[in-house]
């Protein structure tokens, strides 16, 4: 490990192996919490090196508890989180909205860690019980069109880093690991990245997966998801352009109307309200924005008005509000 701090210490980047050495050790308990500590503080102080990346992934997936869907073709919205934006939980409003469209859902997700209330946090607070039973889960997405994989129940390797992460509270480079690594490894995939760098890593690492379609998303003023509040770089396999606000039809927002509350109370009041229809049309516009956007992942031929038209008609139905409903009574 000593070794290893100097070279991350001189700003060198880890080779594929030594990253995929590295979480191994950590995942294994051969790491203590300064030195895993030190490991992530030394990697965020520069940024981020498709190496590193690639050999954490690996090692993660590996670790990984799989959830298999025997060709159940899936969707999840994730976002690395660690834009310090503090919004509300958008992506995985989104991921019920979709799934109130009618398209599968896997959504992965944990506790906010750098940010007040994570996708866990709110489901919790909702009175969903977490698990990892692959019977319960499957249950859950052919009935309500969604499951959740709570990541601590899939990700054993996290456990020895929870403590460091719960401690520095910023974002480190396992913002950067969670939505590269659902274990249903889902067909589709919309990201959402912090950092436009980031962007291009994910990219890079994606575009070999022949069997996936994706598009990622970093909004230019830094969310790591369409915000609405401007200009976003969206890119994928087929495209890379910068959608506006008005590209979805939808007019440009302020931060303020984002805002996400401090705690998983306020979160889950604003997760209801707009399930509802008692949402500010700002916030429900945006939900609307990232979940027409999902839908073109999947429907790459349609116009971006009417993805969102069709995500806005899941809310106004009552569809999504059903999805969480039967996912709660499951």
């Amino acid at each position: 490990m000593k070794n290893l701090l100097n070279q991350l210490y001189a700003r060198a980047p880890l080779s594929r192996a030594d990253a995929y050495t590295t979480l191994k050790r950590i995942a294994n308990g051969e790491a203590a919490e300064p030195e895993i500590a030190a490991v992530v503080s030394a990697i965020n102080m520069r940024p981020p090196h498709l190496s590193e990346i690639q050999g954490f992934r690996d090692a993660m997936l590996e670790l990984a508890r799989p959830l298999p869907l025997d060709g159940r073709e899936t969707i999840d919205i994730v976002g690395t989180g660690g834009d310090g934006k503090n919004t509300f939980n958008i992506s995985t409003l989104s991921c019920v909205v979709v799934a109130g469209a009618g398209y599968p859902v896997t959504k992965h997700g944990s506790y906010g860690v750098s940010s007040n209330v994570g996708s866990s946090d709110v489901l919790q607070a909702l009175g969903y019980t977490f698990t990892n039973d692959r019977d319960t889960l499957i249950g859950h997405l052919d009935r309500a069109g969604i499951c959740f994989l709570h990541a601590p129940l899939f990700h054993p390797a996290m456990k020895n880093v929870v403590p460091v992460r719960k401690s520095l509270r910023v974002r480190t480079f396992f913002n950067l690991l969670g939505p590269l690594i659902n274990p249903a490894r889902p067909r589709y995939q919309l990201f959402g990245t912090y950092d436009r760098e980031v962007s291009r890593i994910y990219d890079y690492l994606l575009q070999g997966e022949e069997t996936r379609d994706y598009l990622i998303v970093h909004a230019l003023d830094g969310y790591d998801e369409i915000s609405l509040t401007g200009g976003a770089s969206v890119r994928g396999r087929r495209c890379q352009a910068i959608y506006e606000p008005s590209d979805f039809g939808l007019p440009a927002l302020q931060p303020a109307d984002l805002y996400g509350g401090e705690t998983a109370a306020e979160g889950k009041a604003i997760f209801l309200a707009v399930l509802d229809g008692e949402a500010t049309p700002a916030q429900t516009d945006v939900v609307c924005a990232n979940a027409g956007l999902a839908i073109r992942v999947i429907h790459p031929d349609r116009s971006l008005p009417d993805c969102v038209a069709e995500a806005r008609e899941s809310l106004r139905s009552g569809a999504a509000r059903g999805v969480l409903r039967k996912l709660l009574d499951a």
